[in-house]
């Protein structure tokens, strides 16, 4: 639960992920359930949209899933 309220303190932030695995990602977080985190990744980092959010968040936006149990680190930037 602890991710979960972190994730949701930085909501419409800016923010670095690091994952268990030693990924990084830089984006905004535009929402969060209690088991995932959806992130709009910055344009600079190609990526693949590994979930469907409905509603979408405008054209050309990439919405990353993560899941709340890899994540290691939340740091605003």
């Amino acid at each position: 639960m602890e991710a979960y309220y972190n994730c949701m303190r930085c909501k419409n932030r800016r923010v670095r992920i690091l994952t268990v695995d030693r990924q990084h990602y830089v984006g905004t977080i535009v929402d969060v359930d209690y088991n995932n985190v959806y992130l709009r990744v910055d344009n600079d980092r190609e990526v693949t949209t590994s979930a469907f959010y409905p509603g979408g968040y405008g054209a050309g936006a990439s919405i990353l899933t993560l899941s709340l149990f890899t994540l290691l680190a939340i740091a605003l930037i």
